[in-house]
């Protein structure tokens, strides 16, 4: 088994560099369109161009059966990678994601008041990629983090794509029954256990598997989050 990680918005693969000691066996971080080993206009990337991104790595791998792991916004990735190559994933693993119910967006999901900390309209109404605030994402992402770790996170932040936030989800790739895990992240403030649970529904359901940890666990509890998933 080879474990595959989709980092989520405003991040790249090297989000994931602390957890790759702890993971048993092969492990493949992938980055997406516009950020580290892959160059691109982030004005025009989209979910497919995501998703071409993992099944590219892992075809180009000849890897079968994978445990694929995503986090956050990984979520409206995961499913289209499961549409198009199902016979080579063993497993879905959902980091504390975003999976809207189908044919709604990221932006459908967001509270109004989420939107307004993150400032996510004003970020797509001017088409410009942007990166997050540092405050910002401090305040969210860093609520578990010791002041090393804190730093570590702050500086790993890159611009993200804008106009994905709109594109509708689709969900077709789960009918064809991987099965899926859900780590919980009970501290994560961008995403509430409420929310987390809304998007398990989306799913159709999953195996949940609790951590005390925020949304960025990889960094925060490393070592925690690779004991989940070499289990798995």
């Amino acid at each position: 088994m080879t474990t595959v990680l989709v980092h989520g918005g405003g991040f790249g693969a090297s989000c994931w560099d602390p957890l790759l000691p702890h993971v048993d066996g092969p492990v493949l971080a992938v980055d997406m369109p516009g950020r580290g080993r892959r160059p691109a206009d982030l004005r025009t990337v989209t979910v497919d161009d995501f998703t071409a991104a993992v099944v590219d790595e892992i075809v180009a791998a000849d890897l079968h059966d994978v445990l694929l792991v995503g986090h956050s916004m990984a979520g409206i990735t995961l499913p289209r990678v499961a549409e198009a190559i199902p016979e080579r994933l063993r497993r879905l693993v959902f980091v504390s994601c975003t999976v809207p119910a189908e044919g709604e967006s990221i932006l459908d999901t967001l509270a109004p008041s989420t939107r307004d900390t993150v400032r996510v309209d004003r970020v797509v109404e001017a088409e410009m990629p942007g990166t997050l605030d540092r405050d910002v994402a401090a305040a969210l992402f860093g609520n578990d983090m010791t002041p090393d770790q804190l730093e570590l996170m702050l500086g790993l932040l890159v611009p993200e794509a804008v106009g994905v936030v709109h594109e509708p989800s689709r969900l077709a790739g789960l009918a064809h029954g991987i099965p899926c895990t859900w780590v919980r992240l009970l501290r994560d403030l961008i995403l509430p256990v409420p929310r987390q649970d809304e998007f398990v529904a989306n799913l159709g359901g999953a195996d949940v598997v609790d951590l005390d940890a925020a949304h960025m666990a990889m960094i925060s509890t490393p070592s925690a989050l690779a004991a989940i998933l070499n289990r798995l």
